[in-house]
């Protein structure tokens, strides 16, 4: 594939819209729309090393439940059930990023990080935005006070048992990753 224009649709600070027109083998010129976080998408720098957010499963010890929010979602016209996310700040770790969010989104302090996964990408279809997906354990009483003012955030601790009941409960609008998390937690009792 060869990448023939970019052309940039909007220029917001978090969030922009490019249409790439582009030609694969012995083919003519087509073109896409996708969003980035990015300044020029991913297709044309080829930077996908860092990633754009983290995603925190984390596992609170004293309470040995795992750590899900509730969160309003304004695309959705609800609430999302998912975990502790935002972006990564310039210059930031995918470690400090989760160890700031947590603390931002629940209040909650991380003890011990378990796990960090490659960059992964949850809709390749309509944008490049990449996150890292971080398993940590916790501890702490949650707080809403260092909430942005845009967000709404509920903190909930849930049991395998509670997982799965959260799992099987299709009017309940879920973040992907946080689903197949879940699920697996509610059947493993594993993180």
């Amino acid at each position: 594939m060869k990448i023939l224009r970019v052309d940039k649709l909007s220029d917001t600070e978090w969030l922009n819209l490019f249409q790439v027109t582009y030609r694969l083998p012995d083919r003519d010129p087509r073109s896409w729309l996708l969003a980035s976080r990015q300044e020029a998408p991913r297709c044309v720098t080829g930077r996908f090393e860092t990633p754009d957010a983290v995603i925190i499963a984390a596992f609170h010890r004293h309470r040995a439940k795992l750590v899900v929010t509730r969160e309003y979602r304004v695309p959705l016209g609800g609430y999302e059930v998912g975990f502790p996310a935002g972006l990564v700040d310039p210059g930031e770790t995918v470690v400090d990023a989760a160890r700031r969010e947590l603390r931002e989104e629940t209040g909650l302090d991380v003890t011990r990080f378990l796990n960090a996964s490659p960059p992964l990408y949850s809709s390749a279809g309509m944008t490049d935005e990449s996150i890292t997906l971080v398993t940590v354990e916790c501890e702490g009483e949650p707080s809403n006070k260092a909430l942005d003012a845009s967000e709404v955030i509920e903190v909930l601790f849930v049991s395998p048992a509670e997982a799965a009941c959260l799992c099987a409960d299709s009017s309940l609008k879920f973040d992907a990753k946080a689903w197949l998390v879940l699920s697996r937690f509610a059947a493993t009792g594993k993180v």
